[in-house]
């Protein structure tokens, strides 16, 4: 099941020589998601002339004595890093990974620990449920074994269960643990093991600041950076509501392929995995159904790569962008709205709102329920 995405890519070139420390203080300051950095650097040409800007834009906007992420803190973060053997990927410079690049909301900055040049090989992203029964344990670890023996990199999120058992499958042909807190946070605690074994053989990754202790929110982020990273995810055993799931869109958003695996109508840990299904992914017997639907074809330890479409950028004007902000938020509160109606109440086309509606959540700034209801967060 893919779909053409509704992302655009952040449409600009890196600046090669950019400040780090410049990059790491403007995504660390406040109100600056990912999705409002890149249209500031596509804006200002460079993170040090888009701090510069940061004031006067944000008091356009009807923020008062807005003030920047303190360089003390940025000095901080970076000396932490280094103390955790940590290295930064800026987007669009060195080694951050092709596919990501060319998301939305890609992360600015990401630190990594570990084999970096992992994230230069197709990977294919595993995931599932937490509470997994013993036959998805199994399912998880037999096709991670197999797409990791035809040379493909298994990414997935560090979780207990099925996320747990296809990193510890691809161990010994390379798997990317994308943290939801800071990179030298390991959660939950029981994989703290396992985590050291991926830092040992395979690779780390975060957008987060380094000690950072993940909180929900957090979550949902790291999905979209599993699936970012990712040719194609694969599902096995997602409850009806849950993490899998929110990656499972995320990917459908990234025009990625989705693929899962099918369980017995009365499991509840096989529901989300049955109506992704229902709804077109393609349903996976085995790792050799993925590698045919995908058309990769496996010559001896090498895979031939799927060439992912890039959408055309369409960027718009940040102040656009604010002042869009500033109606969503204006007419979202505590109760929740549903999101055809707020799209309706705005005026504006869906295909403009949507994007601007993940760059919000992302953004810890409205939260999105069951049923298409979307609140304000306090």
């Amino acid at each position: 099941m893919a779909v053409a995405s509704r992302q655009t890519t952040p449409g600009y070139a890196a600046p090669q020589d950019d400040d780090p420390a410049d990059w790491l203080r403007l995504i660390r300051s406040r109100r600056i998601g990912p999705a409002t950095f890149h249209k500031l650097m596509a804006e200002h040409g460079s993170a040090a002339e888009a701090l510069r800007a940061l004031p006067e834009i944000a008091k356009a906007a009807g923020v008062e004595n807005y003030e920047l992420c303190p360089m003390g803190v940025v000095v901080a973060e970076m000396k932490a890093a280094r103390a955790a053997g940590a290295v930064m990927l800026r987007w669009g410079v060195g080694a951050y990974p092709a596919l990501l690049r060319e998301i939305a909301d890609a992360p600015p900055v990401l630190w990594a620990q570990g084999d970096v040049g992992l994230l230069a090989r197709p990977m294919i992203a595993l995931v599932g449920a937490r509470s997994a029964s013993s036959l998805g344990l199994r399912m998880a670890r037999r096709v991670g074994e197999t797409l990791g023996a035809a040379g493909l990199v298994v990414v997935s999120g560090l979780a207990r269960g099925v996320d747990a058992e296809a990193h510890q499958a691809a161990l010994g042909t390379g798997t990317v643990a994308v943290q939801a807190g800071g990179v030298d946070h390991i959660y939950p605690a029981e994989n703290a093991g396992l985590a050291a074994e991926i830092l040992a053989r395979g690779c780390r990754v975060s957008e987060q600041p380094m000690g950072l202790e993940p909180q929900t929110r957090h979550f949902p982020m790291r999905n979209r950076i599993i699936s970012g990273l990712a040719r194609a995810v694969v599902v096995v055993e997602a409850a009806a509501k849950s993490g899998s799931l929110i990656t499972a869109e995320a990917a459908l958003e990234q025009g990625r392929e989705v693929f899962a695996v099918p369980g017995h109508p009365f499991d509840a840990r096989a529901a989300g995995c049955n109506r992704l299904i229902r709804d077109g992914a393609v349903l996976v017997r085995s790792a050799q159904d993925i590698l045919d639907a995908l058309q990769i074809e496996v010559q001896g330890t090498r895979v031939v790569p799927l060439d992912v479409p890039v959408p055309t950028p369409a960027a718009r004007p940040l102040r656009e962008v604010t002042a869009l902000h500033n109606m969503i938020l204006a007419r979202l509160g505590p109760s929740p709205v549903a999101e055809d109606q707020l799209i309706r109440d705005l005026d504006v086309p869906a295909a403009t709102v949507l994007p601007e509606l993940v760059t919000l959540e992302l953004d810890g700034l409205i939260q999105r329920q069951s049923g298409g209801l979307l609140s304000r967060m306090s």
